[in-house]
């Protein structure tokens, strides 16, 4: 990651952290600006400037930071509300939609974010597309017994789908439920993402995707403007 993408995300993540009250219940978003969010979030409760947070993780990863930070945690199915949830995004296009799930993790990161009453998205200005899909390929995380099928299936749709090998282990991807990943590039990009979504989730063996459509409430970007860092907040088409 270069200096300045280091600032841009330490800008909208520190932004992020400032729109949090004492007493809510917060879904902590995965990847590495959400990682700095909870990071500011942790400094915030050991100073005392927040009291009676509870978070919600949306990854095993995000799981272990918070806990090492202090911050208290409840499973999804512990609490009876989620007040803000924020996290970041692969890609982010005029209308809010996004692609989630680079980390493989969209699968709880949507359970949180169709649950929360606000849906904040914080993302550095590389994330800002006009067009989903063009840059950045759209997980489906599928059973492992379904990954041929569905890969196949996604084919018949105009989508080419490749299973999501790990680095430096032998294998492909496996998810925190247990599950593979295939990644999938649409010719020309993805047009009508509400469709695409219901469609692919219809599919028999997939489990989610990671187009997250009508779900964001604010989008917060951290930009370079005269070589300091500073947040944006996005104005949806």
């Amino acid at each position: 990651m270069s200096d300045l993408q280091d600032q841009m995300k330490q800008a909208v993540a520190a932004a992020a952290v400032e729109q949090i009250r004492d007493g809510m219940v917060l879904g902590l978003g995965s990847g590495s600006t959400a990682a700095l969010m909870i990071q500011g979030l942790g400094e915030k409760l050991r100073r005392g400037e927040l009291r009676d947070i509870v978070g919600v993780t949306t990854s095993f990863q995000g799981e272990v930071l918070a806990a090492e930070l202090g911050i208290p945690l409840q499973s999804l199915n512990a609490v009876d509300r989620i007040d803000l949830a924020i996290d970041g995004a692969d890609e982010v296009d005029p209308f809010f939609q996004l692609i989630k799930g680079g980390g493989a993790c969209h699968v709880q990161e949507k359970l949180v974010a169709v649950r929360a009453k606000r849906f904040v998205v914080v993302v550095d200005s590389t994330k800002l597309v006009d067009t989903l899909n063009l840059g950045f390929l759209l997980p489906v995380e599928v059973l492992p017994g379904a990954w041929r099928q569905v890969k196949g299936q996604l084919g018949e749709m105009g989508g080419d789908a490749q299973l999501r090998m790990a680095v430096r282990k032998a294998g492909p991807v496996v998810t925190d439920q247990g599950n593979l990943v295939l990644d999938v590039k649409f010719a020309g990009g993805i047009s009508d993402p509400q469709t695409l979504e219901k469609a692919i989730n219809n599919l028999p063996g997939v489990l989610e995707n990671g187009l997250f459509v009508n779900l964001t409430d604010q989008v917060l970007v951290g930009e370079i403007a005269a070589g300091v860092p500073g947040v944006r907040d996005l104005v949806k088409r």
